[in-house]
């Protein structure tokens, strides 16, 4: 169960149901939206929304996949740093990844990170750690290369493990030394730092973009991106880069020598490189709290935008005693700024249509900008929660975002309510098909009953059947699922089986070439899974690992189809509601008949994720953990494996794991499966027992 309710590129509300979807439909619907996001950010540079927004969805993402470790997926920005690398550029392999921060968002995430570092040092609770503080940055992280002082290469933070050569715009950059000053600068040397512009020289850059009629950028943030990732480097050169040293990575005996992060960033200082005066030490988590307010005090009239401040461990012992998790140091975290308010009128509340059916209200604002975003909607989530906060079509409200999910509506205190204002009613009948309007007993949400027969819930159904989760049609855009439904070629998934090539090439944007990879694309779909078929057919409350347990359990459409709420429940992690939803989706004829007619179109699968498994394999009945990154397969296909083999893949290490695979960079798992005895295995001896 998730309460988020999302946005959109364009603004609308969300069209998935966050009250009624099942954890695994839950994260799976951050991660695309997360993953989505980073693609227009650090690939497409045209960010869809502000990164405070994306840091409380990752928050969020993380909280549920803390409570079912054994839905994470492979593909989860949790899982990984950052955005992959833009085409156009060379691809580089960091000799160290470029690691991210944990998040603190309020004083007892500070307090609870320096009681962490104790605890995990082993030292007593009265100790006072001495910290490393500098502001955080809102730029984009780089890692530049000098060898025996002479600039050599800059690499983007890319995936974290791989990012891109933007050499040659970042040597345009004027604050970035080319050569390294003072007689004692190491053979070679790897800083880390962020490329950023002031405010003044972003405010003036933006107006020449605009007289020029040239593309305006969002915020500093997106302007640096998107300069470094220009092919061209005289469009580098044109613009008001600067470049802030925050760190390097260090040889073992450069560590030793400098002992402290605090030594090292007046080491590097030293050499020329620039480091922001507002970097110090602070003692303890008090100290810490008193950087974080005085910085934030102070932010408004900084000549560069931060969205919060940095702290580490100073002493580089402790830094490795603590060492990491899988993609953040156990030693750092950035603290971020609390949210912007801003007033603003709530004009009107629309609603709008989601896949499951459910309907949901959408506030339609006077436009204002917070932290940088012009904002004109938001999702208001359910009318239970319009009742709470008393919010009235033309009411003074605040508009809320950074550090949460999406633009947040609040009543204003200081509202004077106006004879005219009105409260919402929910419609009776669906603003797309006219169907009644229904509240389910013992739920938020209102639904359209009027299923496959609106237009609305039919796009959605379509677009998840053809996710590359489910049966995987590469090309069938949400674009073109719509102009499909409005001109009723495709009105059930089976009849994307049905469309023919002649029809296809009159659609506009559509070319021969098109048309043919699309076919050709259905075509390849129809060999899929029993577990994919299942999760494409859209049944309510059943994800990818429930798709995946019914089919390995009832291994034919038939028996699944004709399953008692009794026989259902004998299904690993099947309870009533979902045994309900199940029995209700295929007691519906129409349902049946989509099945039926999808079997007699072609659609087939293997049996391997149906197939009885070899009880004498060592796999068989065997429960893995699995942690780090292999080396031959994603933790996806080395999960399907183990499955196909009659074994069990869960999240987190317990006295009931058999087996934990560790991959490099493997994380805390690999501790506390040493702390319980678990057997570890590495890839080589995994394939062997394979």
């Amino acid at each position: 169960m998730t309460n988020l309710d999302l946005f959109d590129s364009n603004g609308s509300g969300d069209k998935s149901d966050e009250q009624d979807e099942s954890p695994s439909a839950a994260i799976r619907r951050l991660i695309e939206l997360l993953n989505r996001w980073e693609h227009a950010y650090y690939v497409l540079d045209a960010p869809e929304v502000p990164d405070s927004e994306y840091d409380r969805v990752y928050q969020a993402l993380q909280q549920l996949e803390n409570s079912h470790p054994d839905l994470i997926q492979s593909d989860s920005p949790t899982q990984r740093v950052g955005g992959k690398p833009a085409d156009g550029f060379e691809q580089v392999k960091h000799r160290v990844p470029m690691l991210s921060l944990g998040n603190a968002f309020d004083d007892s995430d500070v307090l609870a990170f320096d009681r962490r570092v104790k605890e995990l040092a082993d030292l007593p609770i009265d100790t006072t750690i001495a910290y490393a503080v500098d502001p955080k940055f809102d730029g984009l992280a780089i890692s530049i290369h000098y060898k025996n002082g002479i600039f050599q290469q800059a690499i983007t933070r890319g995936d974290g493990t791989v990012g891109e050569d933007v050499s040659t715009n970042v040597k345009t950059i004027r604050s970035l030394p080319l050569k390294l000053k003072g007689s004692k600068v190491p053979e070679h040397l790897e800083v880390r730092g962020e490329i950023f512009m002031f405010k003044k020289d972003f405010a003036q850059m933006n107006e020449r973009q605009a007289e020029l009629g040239l593309k305006v950028f969002a915020n500093p943030r997106n302007a640096a991106a998107g300069t470094i990732r220009q092919l061209d480097p005289k469009i580098a050169a044109s613009r008001p880069l600067r470049f802030y040293c925050y760190g390097a990575a260090l040889e073992r005996d450069q560590l030793r020598e400098l002992k402290s992060q605090s030594a090292m960033m007046q080491w590097l200082s030293g050499m020329g490189l620039p480091v922001s005066e507002l970097s110090q030490t602070a003692l303890g988590a008090e100290g810490l709290l008193t950087f974080y307010r005085s910085v934030g005090e102070r932010r408004s009239t900084l000549p560069f935008e931060i969205d919060g401040v940095v702290y580490k461990v100073d002493s580089f012992d402790l830094q490795d005693q603590l060492g990491y998790v899988a993609k953040a140091p156990r030693f750092a975290v950035a603290h971020k700024f609390p949210p912007d308010e801003v007033l603003s009128r709530l004009l009107n509340i629309e609603v709008q249509v989601g896949r499951t059916g459910s309907i949901t209200p959408v506030a339609k604002l006077e436009p204002v900008k917070v932290g940088g975003v012009v904002v004109s909607s938001a999702t208001l989530h359910n009318l239970d929660e319009i009742q709470r906060k008393d919010l009235r079509v033309g009411d003074q409200v605040l508009v809320r975002r950074a550090g949460d999910v999406i633009p947040e509506v609040l009543p204003f205190p200081g509202n004077q309510r106006s004879a005219g204002s009105c409260a919402f009613v929910m419609p009776t009948h669906c603003p797309i098909c006219n169907s009644l309007v229904q509240k389910e007993e013992g739920e938020a949400a209102f639904r359209c009953t009027g299923g496959l027969v609106c237009k609305a819930q039919l796009t959605q159904s379509i677009i998840h059947f053809a996710h590359r989760r489910a049966i995987d049609i590469e090309g069938l855009g949400s674009k073109l699922v719509e102009v499909l439904v409005d001109k009723e070629w495709v009105k059930t998934p089976a009849d994307l089986f049905r469309l023919e090539f002649d029809a296809l090439v009159q659609l506009e944007r559509m070319g021969e070439k098109s048309v043919r990879n699309l076919l050709d694309s259905i075509e390849k779909a129809k060999q899929t899974t029993f577990g994919r078929f299942l999760f494409g057919l859209g049944i309510r409350h059943v994800g990818e690992a429930t798709a995946r347990d019914l089919a390995a359990y009832f291994k034919n459409v038939d028996r699944l189809m004709s399953a008692t709420i009794e026989e259902l429940l004998e299904v690993n992690d099947v309870g009533p509601v979902v045994a309900e939803s199940i029995r209700q989706f295929f007691d519906e004829p129409a349902n049946q008949q989509v099945v039926r007619e999808l079997i007699s179109l072609g659609l087939a699968w293997t049996t391997e994720d149906t197939q009885t498994a070899d009880e004498s394999h060592p796999f068989f009945g065997k429960t893995f953990v699995l942690t780090g990154t292999l080396g031959h397969y994603s933790r996806d296909e080395a999960g399907a494996l183990i499955i196909a083999r009659g074994g069990k893949v869960t999240g987190s290490v317990s006295k009931k794991t058999d087996y934990l695979l560790a991959g490099e960079a493997a994380g805390s798992k690999l501790d506390k499966a040493a702390a319980l005895g678990v057997t570890v295995l590495d890839e080589s001896t995994f394939q062997g027992m394979l």
